[in-house]
């Protein structure tokens, strides 16, 4: 059976630890691309207006606060602070606010992926959510560990995602059918893309010069 499609309406985005301190331990992902791809589906979640819950460890622990790129994007979104480590569903505050946005599809994103995202997706599981883990804005001291940790929460029964392809899931809601969320998410977030589509356009411009010019 083909699952429902992931719409605003029906998926909160989950955002996981993703502070300053550890940014520079990850090595499955380059880091400039890591943290476009986090700020990518900030915005997509934001953009959309989708469910969103934002949760890190204590800001005066030495991991630190979240990425000042994140928060940016998050605007006044509030963080919830956890004392428990690893599964963020051990802390009733965080899955209270889960709970609050009443959507049962969740899509986390966060590092690391085979520590506190792996571990609150296998919480989100056994409370009964239909998990989904942002594979591309999730990271690890490793690839290695990464990539292990990602075919776990598969067999546990995520599903994996990128961010932009949840993205164009949610364009297709027809409340979203004409909004230009994607098509600006393309240009600040997916610069291959976005480069792509100025390179078709430039050719356009110049083929209709060409004709007239004929």
């Amino acid at each position: 059976m083909a699952p429902e499609p992931l719409t605003p309406a029906n998926t909160t985005v989950v955002l996981v630890d993703y502070a300053v301190g550890f940014a520079n331990l990850l090595r499955s992902h380059d880091l400039a691309e890591h943290i476009n791809n986090v700020v990518g589906l900030a915005k997509t979640a934001k953009w959309y207006e989708s469910g969103l819950v934002v949760t890190n460890g204590q800001s005066t622990k030495p991991s630190g606060p979240l990425y000042p790129e994140l928060l940016e994007a998050l605007g006044d979104q509030p963080v919830i602070e956890r004392a428990v480590d690893f599964n963020s569903f051990l802390d009733e505050s965080f899955a209270q606010a889960v709970r609050a946005e009443g959507r049962q599809n969740l899509v986390i994103g966060g590092i690391a992926t085979d520590g506190c995202v792996l571990q609150t997706v296998l919480g989100g599981l056994r409370e009964g959510y239909r998990v989904h883990l942002a594979v591309d804005a999730s990271a690890s001291p490793s690839l290695e560990a990464h990539n292990a940790a990602v075919q776990r929460m598969i067999q546990a029964g995520a599903v994996p995602v990128t961010w932009f392809s949840m993205a164009a899931e949610f364009q297709l809601d027809p409340t979203f059918h004409d909004a230009p969320h994607r098509m600006r998410l393309m240009q600040e977030n997916v610069p291959a893309m976005a480069m792509g589509a100025r390179s078709f356009g430039n050719a356009v411009e110049l083929g209709k010069r060409t004709a007239t010019a004929a």
